[in-house]
């Protein structure tokens, strides 16, 4: 699996956020000059970050984005369905059952929901706060 430039600069960008997260408001310019990003593109994906319950915008002078959730509750699972939508290898895992032919005899769709169970644990159970201290980490 393949993730787009809209779930790596998602990320990117929330793990920006969580890192200034002090800093009560960042904005798109801010996050782009640091991480060397399109301040456009990023412009296009903060609206589903919202919409997901991820960040909050605030107006006007001096505004931008923060975190909506603390970095503890917010997991890169949340971050990348936000953008990028369900996380799975092959659409087959998502169609029910009378939906394949193949469906009584296909092995195969065992692999790709087992691929796509272990994905979706992995990415659940990491969150802003984990990434920070990483972060803190290779700084030190």
């Amino acid at each position: 699996m393949k993730l787009s430039t809209k779930g790596q600069y998602s990320l990117k960008a929330m793990v920006d956020l969580a890192i200034h997260y002090s800093d009560d408001v960042v904005t798109i310019s801010q996050i782009a000059s640091r991480q060397g990003m399109s301040e456009s593109y990023l412009e296009q994906l903060f609206p589903k970050l919202r919409k997901a319950g991820l960040v909050e915008s605030v107006r006007g002078a001096g505004g931008g984005y923060r975190l909506a959730r603390s970095l503890e509750s917010v997991s890169v699972g949340d971050i990348l369905r936000a953008a990028e939508g369900d996380l799975i290898p092959v659409e087959c895992v998502l169609t029910s059952d009378k939906e394949c032919s193949r469906e009584d005899s296909c092995v195969v769709k065992y692999v790709w929901k087992k691929v796509t169970d272990s994905i979706n644990e992995t990415v659940d159970n990491i969150t802003l706060a984990d990434m920070v201290k990483q972060y803190q980490e290779i700084k030190a």
